[in-house]
């Protein structure tokens, strides 16, 4: 590409396509027999992943995956999870399968408040600013009863705005922060609505008030935006068991669980670990996420930032051993929805959460929250026994034998190979040379 491309948006699909392939690939015939390739062979089906976004050209798989066997609550589920890492869905059953007979996973609900904010910059006095918002406090949610009645029929709604002094932070910067429960919906798009209104009506009622002077009236919205931290939105899932249910081969269930407990230790403590540590847990949570149609991206940015919610970045998992009992837990906030976006447009989603039982959104948080769970206790077993690298890389030895052209024999002698061998890129490009000479 060397010259900047005009009306892209307003160019047909095939068009897209013919201009990419012209002047941002090296092929042309190749790129666009890849890209449409991935075409849904439906077409009305492929119209509506088109739609889901602009400029669409294609379809980007990822591989949809089950994790079966997780206990939670008393309740057997199969967990769907689109990703493209090795070993993460093997792990992820790996550990279902390890507490399927210690009790599975208990989960709890801590709360589900949602959080969006008016930002906005005055320059007045403080106490007159205060006076003002609390004689229109009751008029915000009168103007935005438009916008609320329905989610308010259904038992949610705004809970509570407040007006925030920010000036320390930054000069003249004041916000309301406002407070949500938007039930099975993530609820974005309600809560990005209410805000405008909100705005709308702080500055018409600004300019109203007579305990204003004429440059008091005049404060700057600068935006309305929903918060993707939401400190108050929190589920919480463990794990427990006698340390003497924890015995890994020659390794006695005590010292495996201590290994355990200072691993997590080493995860409070030190940010290097700990983001690595957190980043396992996220392989867990993400594929869910993902694979349900949620956004995995606030999800993330929620998660790390309430990781580093004390001041310093530390683990989003705990661990004790008291008494002889081992525990293992997280508690991690998730806003997540079950109706609403792509939940009832992407035929895989509407399948996943049939997988899952049809969940509310409550217990979507729970089961995601388990596979956090679950992820993170599959990894940390794996470092303090074998290494992480054992397994991890078993997992991916198909991959590198399909970059490697094996055949589908050669695959299966190899995997027979390496079950007792150490696989890296060396040990297999030697491997199936030696195979391919004989």
């Amino acid at each position: 590409m060397h010259t900047p491309v005009q009306g892209f948006s307003k160019l047909t699909k095939e068009e897209k396509i013919d201009w990419i392939a012209k002047n941002c690939t090296e092929n042309e015939t190749k790129t666009k027999g890849i890209l449409k390739r991935y075409w849904n062979s439906d077409a009305s089906l492929q119209k509506v992943h088109d739609e889901f976004i602009e400029n669409t050209i294609s379809n980007y798989y990822l591989p949809f995956a089950i994790a079966p066997n997780f206990l939670i609550n008393e309740k057997l589920y199969a967990i769907p999870m689109a990703i493209e890492e090795s070993s993460v869905v093997a792990a992820a059953s790996k550990a279902a399968k390890f507490w399927l007979t210690k009790g599975g996973f208990k989960t709890t609900i801590v709360g589900t408040e949602k959080v969006g904010q008016v930002h906005f910059m005055y320059n007045g006095k403080k106490e007159t600013l205060f006076q003002f918002f609390n004689t229109i406090k009751s008029q915000f949610l009168n103007d935005a009863g438009v916008i609320t009645q329905s989610m308010e029929k259904r038992g949610g709604g705004v809970t509570d705005i407040e007006l925030r002094d920010k000036t320390e932070q930054l000069c003249d910067y004041y916000q309301l922060h406002c407070t949500f429960e938007t039930l099975d919906a993530m609820g974005a798009n309600f809560i990005n609505s209410c805000l405008e209104q909100f705005a709308k009506t702080l500055k018409e009622q600004a300019n109203l008030y007579k305990g204003f002077t004429a440059d008091e009236k005049e404060f700057e919205i600068v935006m309305s935006i929903l918060s993707n931290y939401v400190p108050n939105c929190i589920v919480k899932a463990e794990v427990s068991c006698p340390i003497g249910d924890l015995t890994e081969g020659e390794l006695e269930g005590g010292k495996f669980a201590r290994k355990i407990v200072q691993a997590v230790h080493i995860a409070k403590s030190e940010p290097f670990r700990a983001v690595t540590h957190n980043k396992g847990i996220m392989n867990g949570i993400d594929s869910v996420v993902l694979a349900t149609g949620n956004d995995f991206r606030a999800v993330e940015a929620g998660i790390h930032a309430y990781a580093a919610k004390d001041g310093t970045y530390s683990s989003l998992t705990h661990a004790t051993v008291d008494d002889g009992i081992f525990r293992f837990w997280i508690e991690i906030p998730l806003a997540l929805g079950t109706v609403g976006g792509l939940t009832s447009l992407h035929p895989l989603v509407k399948l996943a959460l049939e997988i899952l039982q049809k969940p509310n959104a409550k217990e979507l948080m729970q089961i995601v929250a388990v596979a956090g769970l679950a992820q993170n206790f599959a990894a940390l077993r794996s470092l303090v026994t074998t290494g992480i690298q054992k397994g991890h890389m078993k997992m991916h030895l198909l991959n590198m034998l399909n970059q490697l052209g094996a055949t589908d024999e050669q695959k299966k002698q190899l995997v027979v190979h390496f079950k007792d061998n150490l696989v890296s890129n060396a040990s297999v490009k030697e491997a199936l040379e030696k195979i391919q000479k004989d």
